[in-house]
């Protein structure tokens, strides 16, 4: 993992940050960025597409690997992609750690009291992110992050994923067996208006997300403040395309 501090309110800050000009994605884990000049091989800390932000010629923010990484071949990660007015965190990790602290902090609105939290927790078949506790109930959270706008709208997913279909099915399950249960999509990014899921790229995705919904599991959306070398949880965000309207 990129060196970073956490600062109790909800962050993520990188240090070691250097400049870059992205030139190729070789694979899912691997791209070229020039770098001061020269070509290197960097770590893409994101397995999604990001078709929008990984573009030739665009300005990317790297992060330092820790010295305690053996066998690392890469010296740097790729972590944030310039956009218009601002950036986008694609740093797969950031979101996991950046609504823990938001829980411990009570910057949640929905769960603002959580007592004690738990990560890698196993129910049914699956893991998710956190077990919660705030006193007067316990549950589960999955957090997604969220790198894909169209129009203003925060999409997930940007490609198929079967495993968070399983997720939501699994958290449904939870849900009407009687633990709370909670899905936050953190946005990476500033300047969206609204969440949805993404019909188009992954229908059973947004279809699970709905019975979700309809079984009892609480669906949250927040936005992030963000620059090269920094994301901090937001606000919340209106969910759209989950339930029918009142």
């Amino acid at each position: 993992m990129c060196n970073f501090a956490r600062g109790g309110r909800g962050f993520m800050r990188y240090s070691g940050i250097r400049d870059g000009l992205f030139i190729r994605r070789i694979n899912r884990f691997v791209a070229e960025v020039d770098i001061g000049g020269s070509t290197e091989k960097v770590h893409v800390k994101n397995t999604g597409r990001l078709a929008d932000w990984l573009v030739s010629g665009r300005r990317v923010a790297l992060a330092e690997a820790g010295r305690d990484q053996p066998g690392r071949k890469t010296r740097y990660s790729l972590i944030a992609a310039e956009r218009q007015g601002g950036w986008v965190n694609i740093d797969s990790q950031a979101p996991n750690a950046v609504v823990r602290e938001a829980l411990q902090a009570g910057r949640i609105v929905e769960l603002p009291s959580v007592r004690s939290l738990r990560g890698e927790a196993a129910f049914g078949g699956s893991r998710f992110d956190f077990h919660f506790d705030d006193g007067v109930r316990e549950g589960f959270i999955e957090v997604k992050g969220v790198t894909l706008e169209r129009g203003g709208t925060a999409l997930f997913p940007d490609a198929p994923t079967a495993r968070g279909a399983r997720h939501l099915e699994e958290l449904a399950k939870a849900a009407e067996s009687g633990y709370a249960a909670f899905v936050i999509f953190l946005v990476q990014m500033e300047g969206c208006l609204r969440f949805a899921p993404h019909e188009a790229e992954d229908p059973r995705f947004a279809e699970m997300l709905r019975q979700a919904a309809r079984a009892g599991v609480r669906i949250l959306a927040y936005d992030s403040v963000v620059s090269a070398d920094e994301i901090v949880i937001g606000g919340p965000l209106p969910v759209t395309g989950v339930l029918p309207p009142p």
